[in-house]
């Protein structure tokens, strides 16, 4: 960190971008290094910037469950733009959902981000958390803070199959519960 300080003190360019496309707030946040990220932030780091793959800072620790940077970079200057997708075609909730970083996704939810974008394979945050979880505590509870979010509970995937089909599909019993009780078919 005091290395990281001292290039920044001594003008480092903060967006200055590696041979992969990454800028340092990118790749901080793929080291997992918060303070780093944050201070970098601070610094007027692009959160935005994504590299060759389609990620960013915003992205990738949403994706990551890496609350603290998200919420560094929603603090952002410029802030995150919530309609900047990532290589599948998701928003930061999206993966969050997926991998069942709850607190990531209480942070996200709390922002204008669209909690019905579909992605490149047709599904929303709500069906990655069905499809993609475990039916287990995290997954239920993604699940029910989703709803408690306005989640269409009955947008179907690509193939026309519903949420509610799916947690049945996948012997997920209580979430088929809240989603039933949401008005899910």
């Amino acid at each position: 960190m005091a290395t990281l300080r001292q290039l920044l003190d001594a003008g480092a360019p903060v967006n200055a971008l590696d041979g992969r496309g990454r800028n340092a707030v990118l790749a901080a946040t793929q080291g997992g290094h918060e303070a780093a990220a944050r201070l970098l932030v601070e610094r007027g780091a692009d959160v935005n910037a994504q590299d060759e793959i389609s990620d960013s800072a915003f992205l990738l620790a949403g994706a990551r469950g890496y609350t603290g940077i998200v919420r560094a970079a929603l603090g952002a200057t410029p802030p995150p733009e919530f309609k900047r997708l990532n290589r599948y075609g998701g928003t930061a909730l999206i993966p969050a959902c997926h991998h069942g970083r709850v607190e990531t996704v209480r942070l996200l939810l709390t922002t204008a981000i669209d909690v019905n974008h579909v992605n490149r394979l047709g599904w929303t945050a709500l069906l990655e958390a069905i499809i993609l979880g475990d039916g287990g505590a995290a997954h239920t509870e993604i699940v029910r803070l989703l709803v408690a979010h306005r989640a269409d509970v009955n947008q179907p995937d690509a193939q026309g199959v519903r949420p509610l089909a799916h947690a049945l599909q996948r012997d997920q019993g209580r979430i088929a519960e809240m989603l039933r009780a949401a008005g899910a078919r």
